[in-house]
C-alpha cells in the first residue's frame, strides 16, 4: 500500500478558493453512509464478527487464502460485494518455497514463475539492478507496461478470483510517480512520471475486458492521485472504481485544506466517481476518538457520496486486520439530497438533505471560524437544538432535521 505525500498539504497559495467537481455530480442517493473493511492482514475473525460486518458493510477486501470465508459473509448478507486482493506491481519473494509459488498470492504472477520463465519482467533501475520495494521486503516491482506481464496477471487472478467466487479485485498499487517505492531513482524504462503513467493505463486499458468478461468489478489503489492532475480519471476510465488510500486528514492534526491539489480535488474523485457510475473508497487516518478529523472527513465525503461511495476511518498505516470502528453517524439517514452540494462562502461548502445538512468549511486549520445559518432548526452531532452552525478551518458538521 502507498504511503501518503503530504510534504505540502497543508500550504495553500493565496487565491486558491474554489471547488470543482459539485456540477457533475450524481444527486441520486448520499444520504446513508456507506463503508467498507480491507481485512488484509489475515487476522483471526470470528463467525459473529464476520456476520456483523456483512450486514453493515458495503465492500469487504479479503486475501485470496481467505476465500472459504465467502460464503459465511454472503450468508449473512448477499449484497455484501467481496474483493480480492492483489498487487498489480509487484511479485513476492516470500511467497515462493523451494522453487514452488504459493498455490494462493497477494499477487498476479508468482515470483518463481517469474524468476525461471520470465527474468524481463523484473523492472530494473538504471544500473539494471531489480527493485525491491523500500519498507517492504521481498516485494519486487514488475514492468506493468509490458504486455505479456499484463496478459499473464490478468487470466491468473481471474481464474482464481473466479473460482473461490469473488465480486472483483481490489488492484494496490496503480502509482503515478515514477520513483515510488525508490524515492529519487526511476527505472530505465520509465524514466517520467508520465511515462510510467502511460505504463499504467495501457495496463488497465488492455486488461479491462477480461475482467468485464468474467464478471469481476476491479477497484485500484490510487492513493497520492490529487498530485497529479487528470490521473484519478485516467485511470479509473478502465476501473470500476478508485481507493483513495490517504483521503483528506493524515493523522489528528494534519488535515487537508483547499488549494489546487487539496481538498476540492479528493472530493472531486467521488463525485466525478458517482456520475460515472463508479466505486470510490475513500480513507481518513485518525486516532479513534479524534473528533475534528472524523467530522472533518465525514462530512466532507457526505457532500459528495452517492449509491457507490464508502468510508472508513483508520488509526494507523496499513492497519488491515480487524474492523475499523462503526460510527454512531454511520446508522443516521438524511434522506434524499436535494442536489449537489453549493458554495456558502470562500471554502465553504453546504449540501442540503431532506433530513438534514452537512457543512464543511475547506480553510486552513489555523483560520477564523465561519459561522453558517440553517434553513430551519437541526440537531447537531450532540442532540442540540441548533439554526446555525460555527466551524473553523478543516472542520465540518453533519446535522439532523424532522423529514
Amino acid at each position: 500500500m502507498a504511503g501518503v505525500t503530504a510534504a505540502t498539504a497543508l500550504v495553500a497559495p493565496s487565491g486558491a478558493t474554489g471547488a470543482t467537481g459539485a456540477a457533475d455530480q450524481d444527486v441520486s442517493g448520499g444520504g446513508r453512509v456507506q463503508s467498507f473493511w480491507l481485512h488484509m492482514n489475515s487476522t483471526p475473525v470470528s463467525d459473529e464478527v464476520l456476520a456483523t460486518e456483512a450486514r453493515r458493510r458495503a465492500y469487504i477486501v479479503l486475501n485470496a487464502w481467505e476465500g472459504a470465508l465467502i460464503p459465511k459473509l454472503k450468508a449473512a448478507n448477499p449484497a455484501v460485494q467481496v474483493f480480492v486482493y492483489k498487487d498489480l506491481s509487484s511479485t513476492r519473494s516470500y511467497a515462493c518455497r523451494d522453487g514452488v509459488d504459493d498455490a494462493q498470492l497477494p499477487t498476479g504472477v508468482g515470483y518463481c514463475q517469474a524468476e525461471k520463465d520470465h527474468p524481463e519482467w523484473f523492472l530494473l533501475d538504471p544500473n539494471g539492478r531489480r527493485f525491491e520495494y523500500s519498507g517492504y521486503s521481498g516485494h519486487w516491482q514488475m514492468d506493468v507496461g509490458n504486455t505479456a506481464y499484463q496478459d499473464a496477471w490478468a487470466a491468473n487472478v481471474i481464474e482464481s478470483s473466479t473460482a473461490a467466487g469473488f465480486d472483483g479485485v481490489f488492484m494496490d498499487n496503480a502509482l503515478f510517480p515514477c520513483d515510488a517505492y525508490h524515492e529519487g531513482v526511476c527505472p530505465a524504462k520509465y524514466p517520467t512520471d508520465a511515462a510510467l503513467q502511460d505504463a499504467y493505463k495501457s495496463m488497465l486499458a488492455n486488461t479491462r475486458d477480461e475482467f468485464v468478461a468474467a464478471g469481476l468489478k476491479t477497484v485500484a489503489n490510487l492513493s497520492n492521485a490529487r498530485l497529479h492532475a487528470g490521473a484519478w480519471d485516467a485511470y479509473t476510465e478502465h476501473l470500476d472504481g478508485g481507493f483513495d488510500e490517504w483521503w483528506l486528514t493524515f493523522d489528528d492534526t494534519n488535515l487537508l485544506s483547499e488549494y489546487p491539489e487539496g481538498w476540492s480535488r479528493q472530493v472531486a474523485e467521488i463525485a466525478a466517481n458517482e456520475a460515472r457510475g463508479k466505486i470510490t473508497w475513500v480513507q481518513p487516518h485518525h486516532t479513534d476518538g479524534a473528533d475534528r478529523p472524523y467530522r472533518f472527513a465525514l462530512a466532507s465525503y457526505l457532500l459528495a457520496a452517492g449509491d457507490r461511495a464508502a468510508i472508513a476511518s483508520i488509526d494507523q498505516t496499513d492497519g488491515y486486520g480487524d474492523p475499523t470502528p462503526w460510527r454512531t453517524e454511520y446508522d443516521w439517514d438524511l434522506g434524499t439530497p436535494s442536489g449537489p452540494y453549493r458554495s456558502a462562502g470562500t471554502n465553504i461548502f453546504v449540501r442540503d438533505f431532506a433530513c438534514g445538512t452537512v457543512v464543511v468549511n475547506a480553510n486552513r486549520t489555523d483560520s477564523k471560524s465561519v459561522t453558517v445559518p440553517l434553513d430551519g432548526g437541526h440537531v447537531n452531532e450532540r442532540g442540540t437544538q441548533v439554526t446555525s452552525v460555527s466551524l473553523a478551518g478543516t472542520s465540518g458538521a453533519v446535522l439532523r432535521k424532522p423529514c
